[in-house]
């Protein structure tokens, strides 16, 4: 049994999805109605813009979103496979949003909307300069907690994302990621800062939850079908109240990532379809299990080549 994952921040690409929109008109749509609702063209941005404008977290937001729903809408128009036959969906933080219009809880315009202004809350929680984050390798999620309360600057620090065995990203106030940073260096313990614009997923986003959270719970969602996985909870959850509620703790919250593949496994998914640019995601399954198959369907070849079930 198949489950599809889709992608977050950091997977964008200037030109993704142009061979779609290039092919196929339902793409073209798809495209449009996102445009529309922005009120400016993000196609271009997509398609032929800077990557710095892409990588502007209003812009990629709704951008990763729209390549994958494309993604997902093509396979199905086009090539009439339908992956609402898989057990689950889920999606790495702004890719749950993507898990919900592929899985018509949400329609695509609603989406969009909100992960454009998610994108701009979340930008201006925190001034520019203030905040970090920082990937760390090699150590678990209860070894990066113990090194979080060695720190002695009094400021936030806090773990962001649980990726997999040996991938766990912190965020927070810069002067305590740093000092976090310098205490695994002097333990050989690789890290890496991350080129984001903010410290996503913390308690500093708190602002970003509450500019966010009207506008999602006056949203109209409906229940998902297949099940959606909560980045907070790990667990698929059909109730729209909490999974509206789900999405406004998110953005202060861990993404729970690890723990949300080993639930689908452990649920009967033995292969993984990752939609959307990039490959990151398959990356990060490999290391959570060798046991199950993970594809990529991403252009035009990954669809032809693809064989639902096989």
């Amino acid at each position: 049994m198949f489950s599809v994952i889709f992608p977050g921040q950091g997977s964008q690409t200037v030109g993704m999805a142009q061979d779609l929109y290039n092919k196929f008109e339902i793409a073209k749509k798809i495209f449009k109605s996102v445009d529309d609702i922005l009120g400016y063209s993000l196609s271009n941005i997509i398609f032929k813009g800077n990557i710095s404008d892409l990588n502007l977290t209003k812009n990629t937001q709704p951008a990763i979103m729209t390549v994958g729903y494309t993604i997902y809408t093509v396979l199905k128009k086009e090539f009439n496979i339908n992956l609402n036959t898989g057990k689950f969906f889920a999606g790495h933080s702004l890719g749950e949003y993507t898990a919900l219009v592929c899985a018509n809880s949400l329609d695509l315009e609603a989406a969009a909307f909100l992960l454009h202004e998610r994108g701009k809350s979340m930008q201006n929680a925190v001034p520019v300069n203030k905040g970090l984050m920082l990937a760390i390798l090699g150590m678990d999620i209860q070894e990066v907690k113990e090194n979080i309360n060695s720190i002695s600057f009094k400021g936030v620090c806090e773990i962001a994302n649980d990726n997999c065995p040996g991938q766990v990203v912190v965020s927070g106030d810069k002067e305590a990621v740093q000092e976090l940073d310098n205490i695994l260096k002097k333990k050989s313990i690789r890290s890496v800062i991350l080129p984001v614009s903010a410290p996503f997923h913390c308690s500093l986003m708190q602002n970003a939850s509450i500019n966010m959270e009207e506008k999602i719970l006056s949203s109209k969602f409906k229940e998902p079908a297949p099940l959606v996985i909560s980045n907070v909870t790990a667990k698929p959850e059909n109730n729209t109240e909490r999974i509206k509620n789900l999405l406004v703790e998110q953005i202060t919250s861990m993404v729970k990532w690890r723990e949300s593949i080993n639930y689908m496994i452990e649920n009967g998914t033995t292969e993984f379809i990752e939609i959307g640019p990039g490959k990151v995601l398959s990356g990060l399954v490999k290391r959570i299990s060798r046991k199950v198959k993970i594809k990529n369907i991403n252009s035009i070849d990954d669809m032809k080549n693809y064989k639902i079930n096989d």
